[in-house]
């Protein structure tokens, strides 16, 4: 196992070990839309298939974005509820009032800006790749004319679909899927975000599959808000600037993503 590796995967028991079972009296998992909104209630929408971002751990909501709503919470004085849903219903069920506020890695898009706004962007990020460890030096040919996969309704759909025109392409519904078909050779590339690849990298390196450590884009995560929601967003903004500013931020990023700095 590399050395950055096992300290990634060092690193997450670690985090396990800290928060496992944090939840506590002030949080609560939904996963049906019947929240009603109240002041004293912070409505998180999550979707929870993208670790190390937001995922669940012995039927616990954990990851980055399940600490940072928890923090979030605590500042807002407000019981936190997390509502998850599926990636897709995320926008619709904010602008429904189901929820107030998506915390699941979600990247600032231009369509995405149409329907809802964004905070502060708190993570830059970006597409990478991981194939076979054995295919490392066929990367640059498999980029061309190999079998790439990506993730459905990502940011790393789009990117494959307009940057390789000359591959095969498959579509998944979840990063889990994508590396299983990797490892039985169903494809050759599985593209999609950059921690969520160097994740998975960690969890199955032993099955024979590496990240290719380069940032293919540029991508700014931030949290989605309604867009007449201007008191929470301004609220969310200050409670960014304030973690910015202690360093707790970096400190919670780099828990969860090491090695990896955000803007």
């Amino acid at each position: 196992m590399g050395v950055y590796c096992r300290f990634l995967v060092f690193l997450f028991c670690l985090t396990l070990s800290l928060i496992f079972g944090c939840g506590g009296p002030n949080q609560i998992n939904k996963t049906v839309e019947t929240i009603a909104p109240d002041e004293s209630i912070l409505r998180v929408g999550v979707s929870v298939k993208a670790p190390p971002m937001i995922f669940k751990y012995n039927q616990q909501i954990i990851g980055l974005e399940a600490d940072f709503a928890r923090e979030l919470a605590a500042y807002l004085k407000r019981k936190l509820v997390f509502v998850e849903l599926n990636w897709k219903d995320q926008i619709p069920a904010l602008a429904n009032n189901r929820i107030d506020i998506i915390m699941s890695g979600m990247t600032i898009t231009e369509l995405r800006k149409m329907r809802i706004s964004f905070t502060d962007p708190y993570f830059v990020s970006g597409q990478m790749a991981m194939i076979r460890s054995m295919d490392t030096l066929k990367y640059l040919t498999l980029l061309q004319s190999g079998r790439i996969g990506y993730i459905w309704r990502t940011t790393g759909e789009s990117f494959v679909k307009q940057y390789f025109p000359g591959t095969q392409k498959s579509g998944f519904s979840n990063s889990e899927d994508g590396v299983k078909a990797l490892i039985n050779k169903k494809i050759d590339v599985l593209i999609h975000d950059g921690p969520i690849i160097l994740f998975q990298a960690s969890k199955y390196e032993s099955k024979g599959v590496t990240p290719v450590y380069r940032l293919l884009t540029e991508e700014y995560l931030a949290w989605g808000i309604r867009r007449e929601n201007v008191q929470l967003r301004e609220e969310v903004n200050q409670f960014l600037n304030k973690m910015k500013k202690d360093g707790q931020l970096d400190t919670m990023i780099q828990q969860w993503i090491p090695l990896v700095t955000r803007r």
